[in-house]
C-alpha cells in the first residue's frame, strides 16, 4: 500500500503552522497589553486562573503563556502563587483548540483562508493585517488538519501501525509515553492532541489509547517551561517545576483512574451524542478540570513543597506588585507614600534594564545562543517598556497632588531616570540585533574585537552599579568615580575605533558584516554610559536644589 507522506506531513506543517499563525495575529492585536492584563488581574489565585485560562484561548498556546508567565516572574514583577494560578488556568484556555476541531468545520477552511488572505494582502491598516493573520491563520490551521486526516486513513491499514496500537491498547502506559515524547519534540500540545482526534476519527485507534496518548502531551507540553526558566531566577525555575509538578501528578493520577475515566466520556458521548473528534476535546476538558480542582484547594502547600524541591532565596523576587501602583494613586495616599512606592518600582526597572544588557553580553559570547535566547532579552525589554509606562502615568497622577518643592524635583528626577532606563533598554535591543547578524554569518568577531567589547560591557556595569547606589542610598561621593569611569570607556571606544580603522587597512578584518558594524556597536556601547552619567547628574541636581 502507498502512503501518501506528502500529504500527512504537509498538512502536519499547515496545521501547527495555522496555529502559531493565528496566535500571532492574536497577540499582535493585544500587543503589549497580553502582559499588562497578566500583572494586572492576578492578585489573586482565582482571578490568576481565569486569566490565565483567558490569555492561552486569545493566543492558542499554553506554552506561551507559561513562558510570559515566567519572564514576568524572572524579572521579579510576579509572586510564585500569581503564576501557579495563571499556569492551571492555561491548561484549560488550551482545550479551545481541541474543541474547535471536534466542531468539524473544516470544510469551510478555504473560505477562511480566501478572507484572511485578501485582508492581509489588501489593507493598508495594520490592525486590519493583524485580523487577517488570525483569519488565514484560522483556515490553514483546519485545511492542514483535513489533508492529514484524510491521508492518515491509509496509514491506519499498514499491518505494523496496527500492531503498534493493538500494542498500546494493552499498555497505555505505552501511548502515554508516546504522547509526552512527541509533543515535547514539536512543544505543542494543540497540535499532537489535534492528530490524535483525525486519527481516532478514522478508527485507527481505540478511545483509551486516544486519551492515553492525550494525557502525555499534558506532560510533554511542560518542555517550553522548563526551557524558559533555565539560566532564570530561583522563583522562574520554581514556576517551571510547578508547571511540571502539576501535569505530571495530574497525569498519573488520571492513568490510575483510566478505565472509569474512559467510561465517564463514553457515557458522556452516548448522552450528547458526540462525534469522534469532539469525544477526545471532552476528555482534554474534563482532564484539566479535574486537575485544577485537585490542586486549587491546596495551592498554598503546593508552593511550599515547590519551595522545598527548589531551594534558595532570590533577590530578584522582592515584592513589587505593580498594580500597587495604581491602587496607592486611586487612593490619593499621601504623596510621600506614593513616591516611596514609585521608588521601588524605579529599582526594580533598573534591576531588570541591568539583567537585559548582562543577557546580551551573555548571547554576544555564546556560540550556541540562539532564537529561544534572543527572544528572553526581548521579552525582558519588553518588560523595560511596560514599566516605563506604567510608572510614567503613575508619577504623572501624583503630580497632579499638591507636592512640596522638594516632592516635585522627586517626581522631576524619577521622570528621567525611568527615560534613561528604557533608551539603555532599547540600545540592548541594538546591540543583540548586530550580534544577530554577526553570528548569522558564522564568522563572528576576532578575538581582539570580541575582547573590546566585553571591556566596554564590563565598564558599563560598573558605571551602572555606581549609578544605582548613588540613586539609591545617596551615596553622592561615588560621583567622581562614575565621571572616571566614564573616562574610560570614552577612551575605550575611542582606542578601539582606531584599532579597528587599522585592522581593515591591513586586511585583518575577516567578517565583513562584524567589521562594518563594530563602531555601531563601541557607539551604543558607550551611549549606555552616557544615561548613567545622566541619572546621577538629575540625582545630584536634586540634591543641589
Amino acid at each position: 500500500m502507498s502512503i501518501s507522506w506528502n500529504m500527512i506531513l504537509g498538512g502536519f506543517g499547515l496545521f501547527v503552522f495555522g496555529i502559531k499563525f493565528m496566535g500571532d495575529g492574536l497577540k499582535s492585536v493585544a500587543g503589549e497589553k497580553l502582559r499588562y492584563y497578566i500583572d494586572k488581574y492576578t492578585t489573586k489565585p482565582v482571578m490568576a486562573l481565569f486569566v490565565g485560562a483567558l490569555i492561552t484561548l486569545l493566543i492558542q498556546s499554553s506554552s506561551a503563556t507559561t513562558a510570559i508567565t515566567i519572564g514576568l516572574v524572572r524579572a521579579g514583577l510576579m509572586k510564585l502563587e500569581q503564576a501557579m494560578g495563571i499556569v492551571m488556568g492555561a491548561n484549560i484556555g488550551t482545550t479551545v483548540t481541541a474543541f474547535m476541531i471536534g466542531l468539524k468545520i473544516e470544510e469551510l477552511a478555504l473560505y477562511f483562508v480566501f478572507i484572511g488572505a485578501m485582508l492581509l494582502c489588501f489593507s493598508g491598516r495594520k490592525k486590519i493585517r493583524y485580523i487577517g493573520e488570525i483569519i488565514l491563520g484560522f483556515g490553514l490551521l483546519f485545511y492542514g488538519l483535513k489533508i492529514m486526516g484524510d491521508a492518515l486513513k491509509d496509514l491506519m491499514l499498514l499491518p505494523e501501525f496496527s500492531t503498534m496500537l493493538d500494542s498500546m491498547s494493552d499498555t497505555p502506559s505505552l501511548a502515554m509515553l508516546a504522547g509526552t515524547v512527541l509533543t515535547a519534540i514539536i512543544q505543542s500540545s494543540s497540535a499532537m492532541i489535534g492528530v490524535i482526534q483525525k486519527m481516532y476519527e478514522s478508527g485507527g485507534m481505540t478511545l483509551t489509547v486516544a486519551i492515553a496518548f492525550v494525557l502525555g502531551s499534558n506532560i510533554g507540553t511542560t518542555i517550553t517551561g522548563i526551557l524558559a526558566s533555565i539560566g532564570g531566577s530561583v522563583a522562574a525555575k520554581r514556576t517551571a517545576c510547578f508547571n511540571t509538578v502539576f501535569n505530571v501528578i495530574g497525569t498519573l493520577i488520571a492513568m490510575m483512574l483510566l478505565v472509569p475515566f474512559v467510561g465517564l466520556v463514553t457515557k458522556l458521548s452516548m448522552l450528547f451524542n458526540l462525534e469522534p473528534m469532539m469525544q477526545i476535546a471532552v476528555a482534554h476538558i474534563c482532564f484539566n478540570i479535574f486537575a485544577i480542582l485537585l490542586f486549587f484547594p491546596f495551592l498554598k502547600w503546593f508552593s511550599i513543597l515547590i519551595k522545598k524541591i527548589i531551594p534558595g532565596n532570590d533577590k530578584e523576587t522582592d515584592d513589587l506588585n505593580l498594580e500597587e501602583l495604581e491602587t496607592v494613586a486611586l487612593a490619593h495616599a499621601s504623596p510621600s507614600n506614593a513616591l516611596s512606592v514609585a521608588t521601588v518600582a524605579v529599582l526594580k526597572m533598573g534591576d531588570v534594564v541591568v539583567a537585559t544588557a548582562k543577557a546580551t553580553k551573555v548571547f554576544l559570547n555564546n556560540k550556541k545562543a540562539g532564537s529561544k535566547d534572543s527572544d528572553e532579552i526581548r521579552q525582558s525589554e519588553s518588560l523595560i517598556n511596560d514599566l516605563d509606562h506604567r510608572v510614567t502615568n503613575f508619577l504623572t497622577k501624583i503630580s497632579r497632588e499638591e507636592l512640596t518643592d522638594n516632592e516635585n524635583a522627586e517626581i522631576n528626577q524619577d521622570l528621567q531616570i525611568v527615560k534613561n532606563f528604557e533608551r539603555m533598554g532599547d540600545i540592548s535591543i541594538n546591540l543583540l540585533e548586530f550580534f544577530e547578524m554577526v553570528k548569522e554569518d558564522k564568522v563572528g568577531f576576532s578575538e581582539v574585537a570580541l575582547e573590546e567589547i566585553n571591556s566596554m560591557f564590563n565598564i558599563y556595569f560598573e558605571m551602572f552599579e555606581i549609578t544605582m547606589d548613588i540613586y539609591k542610598n545617596k551615596n553622592y561621593d561615588r560621583y567622581d568615580q562614575l565621571l572616571e569611569f566614564e573616562d574610560v570607556i570614552d577612551q575605550i571606544e575611542y582606542d578601539s575605533r582606531n584599532r579597528h580603522f587599522s585592522r581593515m587597512s591591513d586586511n585583518l578584518c575577516n567578517n565583513a558584516i562584524a567589521g562594518s558594524v563594530f563602531c555601531d556597536i563601541l557607539g551604543n556601547l558607550e551611549r549606555m554610559g552616557d544615561h548613567c552619567c545622566n541619572i546621577a547628574k538629575y540625582v545630584l541636581a536634586r540634591k543641589n536644589d
